[in-house]
């Protein structure tokens, strides 16, 4: 496995020397198409899905590369780390749709018909946990939307503003620039702001947030 990682490293840098231990290992601990790096000392351990062990060696190496260019502060860009970029952006394709639930499909409907005109295919649709500071995520490689608890009994437009901005990770992906992946474009914060009533909305869910964080601290001591 040592030598994926020695021919990313070759290709990123040819001239240079490599003076780093490697290490590359398929978790099943991770979401789908997740994958970490760890730099300690001279050691660089790569921790990959196990979704990833039957992706090509090319898209692999581009993961790989990702991986080094931000361990490493660097800002390059290869064949390869584009056509992991195009993979990513596409995966969701081939995801099975298997988690859902009434309400958040409710929301997602109504949100997709209203700001989407119903071109969005729907993602696996969760429920986390009653996070006050992540509000709702959306996972590229499983194409899931997770949203908090905290919306599990409140007014359906807070729900719906949640989960709008969700699919417009779903919809805009990310773009990558300079080896950075910017999440929130230009063109995804204009949509953003075309949700109605979007400043009252966001104060409503500043004052849910603060109730349930208080709650907990309560609930905690």
């Amino acid at each position: 496995m040592s030598e994926l990682i020695k021919e990313a490293f070759q290709q990123l840098y040819p001239y240079k020397e490599i003076k780093y231990n490697f290490s590359l290992k398929y978790s099943r601990k991770f979401k789908s198409y997740n994958a970490n790096v760890k730099l300690y000392s001279n050691n660089l351990i790569f921790n990959l899905s196990k979704d990833w062990k039957k992706i090509s060696k090319e898209i692999q190496i581009g993961l790989i590369q990702e991986l080094l260019i931000k361990i490493l502060k660097d800002k390059k860009k290869t064949i390869n780390m584009e056509l992991y970029t195009l993979f990513m952006k596409n995966v969701h394709i081939a995801v099975p749709k298997i988690k859902t639930d009434e309400v958040l499909e409710e929301s997602f409907n109504r949100v997709n018909e209203t700001y989407f005109n119903g071109m969005i295919d729907k993602p696996n649709l969760q429920w986390g946990n009653a996070s006050t500071s992540k509000l709702g995520s959306y996972e590229y490689g499983s194409d899931t939307i997770t949203i908090s608890t905290i919306f599990k009994q409140t007014n359906k437009e807070l729900l719906d503003y949640v989960i709008h901005h969700e699919m417009l990770h779903k919809k805009f992906k990310f773009q990558n620039k300079n080896g950075r992946n910017l999440h929130h474009s230009n063109e995804f914060k204009k949509m953003e702001e075309r949700f109605k009533d979007k400043v009252l909305i966001e104060k409503e869910i500043s004052k849910l947030a603060r109730k349930h964080s208080l709650r907990f601290h309560f609930l905690s001591f």
